[in-house]
């Protein structure tokens, strides 16, 4: 089953490249059209459109970074380049002035793709602060209030690198947050990159006097046991839950859970067992499902990311039909859910009609 929906997607993969590249080819072909311009041109199209899969299975840097940019410029293609073509082909049935056309409009495609990237870019690498203020029905021995800081999806690897890591660092720190919290895909894919970098020493001047604590999400994964990767993550100076709770300095509980996808990860009631419900209780889980179960097992505040809110419109408008809570804040009953856009991003390095966030969270304790 599985094999043949990934058949059928790459026959639809390559029949949308063959579409853009032979529209790419109507345009830029000279005059008189040579035999080898035709195959240098087909091969740095099936060199662009597959660069993204070789670099992820050969481990080439330069191929993974040519194949990130690949997916953002071949994402507008699809959205700018039918539109185009429509165009041009109503203009042709009228008795408008069809001189240029075609070429004017590649000039308009070439113009709208090459200022899009700028501005996701943009939005991909300059984060901003978004707050949420909530008040919680619970008492503790001493709080009466609790910053929180947030952030989640920073995919640190190649493209999302150590000068992120700074940015990130610098914002958090600069809140003076109570407690820092990451639910989720700290790294993309392979912790090598990771490393390579410095992220982890960078990671590690995060501050907080409740400390830094994540869970795992979907990409948080490399080569060897997932105990090797929790860790290495360690040695930054941030705790990692696994299917765990913890007491926070007799005034709150937290607790971590495995990500969604993990055979082995633990049903909820489980790892609650024991949990002091009289205190507050905040749930890290990386994927924003089953809201309804956390309400009921006695969560105060749910915490998330992994769905980037769609990271490139209009893809939102697919997150927000597949979960209760895509971005933003929701209230369920007395529970508390917040999801955050994504400090990061996944393949392509770009956001558009999205932007990198850290998220504020004020709480205030009855």
């Amino acid at each position: 089953m599985f094999i043949m929906i990934g058949i059928i997607a790459l026959l639809i993969y390559v029949g949308l490249v063959y579409y853009i590249g032979w529209r790419g080819y109507r345009w830029l072909r000279p005059e008189k059209s040579s035999r080898r311009f035709k195959i240098l041109y087909t091969m740095v199209v099936a060199i662009a459109a597959t660069s993204f899969i070789m670099g992820r299975i050969s481990g080439i840097t330069f191929l993974s970074k040519i194949g990130a940019y690949w997916m953002a410029i071949f994402y507008l293609f699809l959205l700018l380049v039918p539109v185009a073509h429509i165009s041009v082909i109503v203009l042709r049935l009228t008795r408008l002035p069809r001189t240029g056309t075609q070429k004017w409009a590649g000039i308009v495609i070439l113009v709208l793709t090459i200022s899009l990237l700028i501005y996701g870019t943009y939005n991909a690498y300059n984060p901003i602060v978004r707050t949420y203020s909530i008040h919680m029905g619970k008492n503790t021995p001493s709080l009466d209030s609790l910053t929180i800081a947030m952030a989640a999806d920073t995919h640190f690897g190649l493209l999302s690198g150590k000068d992120h890591a700074k940015r990130l660092v610098k914002e958090i720190n600069g809140m003076k947050p109570d407690i820092i919290l990451l639910p989720g895909d700290l790294i993309d894919d392979d912790i090598q990159p990771f490393l390579d970098q410095g992220i982890d020493e960078i990671l590690s001047k995060l501050h907080a006097p409740f400390g830094v604590y994540a869970t795992l999400g979907n990409h948080d994964r490399h080569n060897g046991t997932m105990q090797e990767l929790i860790d290495t993550i360690e040695r930054s100076g941030i705790n990692v839950l696994y299917d765990e709770a913890v007491t926070i300095e007799d005034q709150l509980t937290l607790i971590g859970r495995k990500d969604r996808r993990d055979p082995d990860r633990s049903e909820l009631n489980q790892i609650m067992k024991g949990v002091d419900l009289s205190k507050p209780v905040i749930l890290l889980d990386h994927q924003p499902y089953d809201l309804d179960i956390a309400q009921k097992a006695g969560i105060d505040l749910m915490l998330s990311g992994h769905t980037h809110h769609g990271q490139v419109f209009p893809a939102n408008l697919i997150t927000d039909s597949i979960y209760e809570n895509s971005w933003g804040y929701f209230k369920k009953g007395s529970m508390h859910s917040v999801v955050t856009e994504g400090f990061g991003f996944w393949g392509p390095p770009i956001r558009i009609g999205t932007r990198s966030e850290i998220v504020r969270i004020q709480v205030d304790f009855e």
